[in-house]
């Protein structure tokens, strides 16, 4: 199925945004280039299904790190931040080498890597059938990739208390948070995250008492006590491969496969936006999730970017810098 025929909405976020990024910024040094990633995309997508979620929690966890910069790819030894705990399962690598490859070819020295990833998490939600967004460009990679700088990534454990000061960190407020959370709403989890969760929740030698005792059978028998913790299982129950606001109708009712996801409704404030999204039936007059998300992953995608010189390069390859860093 073409890119063009998965599409559900169509946002244009037009102009110049803070920062020097903006929409159409290879317009006239690489007019392809975001067709040529989305091409990388798409054929991934037909021979794994999941790689639009990892692509999209590609450009989730690298902006975390230091801004949107592209430092979760490079491979420098063991200090490498893609080695970082927090960042454990994130893959999708070899599908921005594959474009940035083919990048070079047509437009060497022009399209950084950091731009790559923004371009494959906005393609990989419009071909999970979610809304087809304009990608604002113009980032340049980063000199540094250091795994201690990985230390503030939102974490599996964390309060909600903690999560929304995560975010505030990065200049991203509590619908941020509920919004971006809502990028699980394709792609799995393994049971090694969920185990605690189901038999030991905050030490007690049993499950999440939120868990809807339905919902915690059927992963019980997912996950067994001695199971193997790397089996897998959709984020969004029943709807894991569809962009859609089903995962929060799922949070609402104990069916939230993550902690975290659950944790959205320990918050008076990030329940109420949760809840937002359901107040009322006609879809004409209650808030779109769908053109929220978007707004939400147009201001990550500015977080501590580098568009001079002095702040960053474009690499000739994404993984590896382009000269020794003293």
């Amino acid at each position: 199925m073409e890119m063009n025929l998965v599409v559900i909405i169509v946002f244009a976020m037009m102009g110049i945004s803070e920062g020097g990024l903006k929409v159409g910024f290879y317009r006239n040094t690489c007019p392809n280039a975001e067709a040529i990633v989305g091409d990388f995309v798409r054929d991934a997508a037909r021979f794994n299904p999941q790689v639009p979620a990892f692509l999209l929690r590609l450009h989730f966890h690298d902006c975390f790190v230091q801004g949107c910069d592209g430092s979760i790819l490079i491979d420098n030894g063991a200090i490498s931040e893609k080695f970082a705990v927090s960042h454990q399962g994130v893959k999708g690598f070899d599908v921005i080498e594959n474009a940035k490859a083919q990048l070079e070819f047509v437009c060497p020295g022009v399209v950084s890597c950091a731009d790559i990833v923004a371009i494959a998490a906005r393609d990989a939600v419009a071909f999970s059938f979610g809304p087809v967004y304009e990608v604002e460009t113009g980032r340049r990679d980063g000199f540094v990739s250091n795994i201690t700088l990985a230390n503030r990534m939102p974490d599996s454990k964390d309060s909600i208390q903690l999560l929304k000061q995560k975010f505030f960190e990065k200049r991203l407020n509590a619908k941020d948070l509920v919004l971006l959370s809502g990028a699980h709403t394709i792609g799995t989890t393994a049971c090694f995250f969920i185990m605690d969760r189901l038999y030991n929740f905050k030490f007690s030698g049993g499950p999440d008492p939120s868990i809807n005792p339905n919902f915690l059978f059927e992963m019980m028998e997912t996950c067994p006590p001695n199971g193997d913790i790397n089996v897998r299982l959709p984020m969004d129950h029943d709807s894991g491969n569809i962009f859609d606001d089903h995962i929060l109708q799922n949070i609402r009712s104990g069916f939230a496969v993550l902690q975290t996801d659950a944790k959205l409704l320990d918050d008076p404030l990030t329940k109420q936006i949760v809840d937002s999204y359901f107040r009322f039936r006609n879809q004409t007059v209650r808030p779109s999730f769908e053109a929220d998300f978007v707004k939400s992953m147009v201001k990550m995608g500015r977080i501590g970017v580098k568009t001079s010189s002095k702040g960053g390069e474009i690499r000739r390859v994404c993984n590896t810098f382009n000269r020794p860093i003293n």
